[in-house]
């Protein structure tokens, strides 16, 4: 299993791997974040990720002040950069948006540990998933993300997942 806690796997990666391996170490981006734990998630990190896929890049913060003043401080220079509150499943979120090269990148914060956040469960399920089913199986999500899906329900359709496949996915048991 990769150890995504770390980006050193993306260095033996496709191109686009490889180039954000690139964009996020020349820009210090996960080492300037480090004491908010700091990790990839999302399509990029599995290589499903379709031409506009961002990097997603999920932190856990204590207090959510100090949070929002450091992403302003790191990225409030940054191209499109937008900030903003938000609750997602009861909990208090920030998300910083900006653009770096040729990569979207947001920034999500939460006070819960990185892997115990849904967007790392999540991942971790869905690489699990795509090593078990095969390249033909991850064609499809790729297929079907070209099409409009997001990523939950693309596992959820092709998985016969019935209800939200948000909260499916997270009890997926193959």
């Amino acid at each position: 299993m990769i150890d995504f806690c770390t980006i050193e796997y993306l260095k033996k990666g496709n191109q686009k791997q490889i180039r954000a391996f690139e964009i996020l170490t020349q820009n210090k981006i996960l080492s300037n974040l480090a004491e908010f734990e700091p990790i990839l998630v999302g399509t990029i990190p599995i290589d499903i990720d379709i031409e506009n896929s961002d990097l997603d890049i999920i932190c856990y913060w204590k207090n959510k002040t100090d949070f929002t003043a450091k992403l302003n401080l790191l990225f409030g220079k940054q191209t499109k950069f937008n900030i903003r509150e938000t609750v997602i499943d009861n909990k208090e979120s920030v998300i910083a948006n900006f653009r770096i090269d040729d990569f979207e990148i947001e920034v999500f914060g939460q006070n819960i540990p990185t892997k115990n956040q849904n967007g790392y469960k999540h991942m971790i399920i869905e690489y699990q998933i795509l090593q078990s089913k095969g390249e033909n199986f991850r064609l499809e999500i790729i297929r079907l993300k070209q099409n409009g899906y997001k990523t939950e329900p693309a596992f959820a359709f092709l998985l016969g997942l019935k209800g939200d496949p948000y909260i499916e996915l997270l009890d997926y048991k193959m």
